[in-house]
């Protein structure tokens, strides 16, 4: 997935995503939900952004897992007081339980189908406490996913210049990017591709499989970042 780009994930996602603000916002719903919760599993970590802000300007204990190694080292270092572990979402155990799982920034499209959705959302039950919540941000729905979409982005710092230009694709009940990357530095230019795919699932095939993995999902068609957001608990 982000194997090549790994080092450059923060350079281009943080001119444009304000993940300070959506972790407040996270704090916020967190509290609201479970006013006892204290420590978060965060599924999907990425780089450890959410998480950075989440415990220091938040007050969480929060942990993550990532299918990324490189992610998994970025996130380490950005937050020494946590636990980061290589792990696919779809099949962790990790013999402990959180008061909230999250996984967010759509990272759940990542499982591909239904029947990696409901492993997944099991393992989220798994991993949760009495009385916890998990709270899951969904990719784009089939009805809303666009095909042929075009984007470029363009960032500088640290004697880098990188232009991100991708497409989007519709196969089935698929979306497949394509990433093109081009980056200017004292060592030249270098050109690399990378090509991610996430499953298309509906809002009722995404409430059935919480119900089906033991959880019960209130749904948010805003969310923090305008992608819509599922707030789920465990089944009585």
């Amino acid at each position: 997935m982000f194997s090549q780009s790994a080092d450059l994930y923060d350079l281009i996602y943080s001119s444009f995503k304000h993940y300070s603000q959506e972790a407040g916002q996270l704090a916020a719903l967190l509290r609201q939900a479970h006013p006892a919760c204290r420590t978060l599993l965060d599924v999907a970590c990425g780089t450890g952004e959410h998480a950075r802000f989440l415990a220091t300007r938040h007050g969480f204990a929060v942990d993550g897992i990532d299918v990324d190694p490189a992610f998994v080292r970025i996130a380490e270092a950005k937050h020494p007081g946590g636990r980061f572990l290589e792990a696919d979402m779809v099949a962790f155990h990790l013999g402990r339980r959180y008061d909230a799982v999250l996984c967010l920034f759509s990272s759940i499209g990542y499982v591909r189908t239904l029947p990696n959705l409901h492993r997944a959302l099991t393992c989220f039950r798994e991993h949760l406490a009495r009385d916890g919540v998990v709270i899951v941000e969904p990719w784009f729905t089939p009805e809303v996913a666009e095909h042929g979409r075009t984007e470029t982005r363009t960032v500088e710092a640290g004697g880098l210049h990188v232009v991100r230009a991708s497409r989007s694709e519709i196969a089935g009940r698929v979306s497949r990017i394509h990433f093109d990357y081009e980056i200017h530095s004292a060592a030249g230019v270098r050109h690399f591709s990378e090509v991610h795919e996430l499953g298309l699932f509906t809002t009722d095939e995404m409430l059935r499989s919480f119900e089906a993995s033991g959880l019960a999902a209130d749904y948010d068609p805003r969310g923090p970042s305008g992608r819509g957001l599922f707030v789920a608990r465990p089944l009585a």
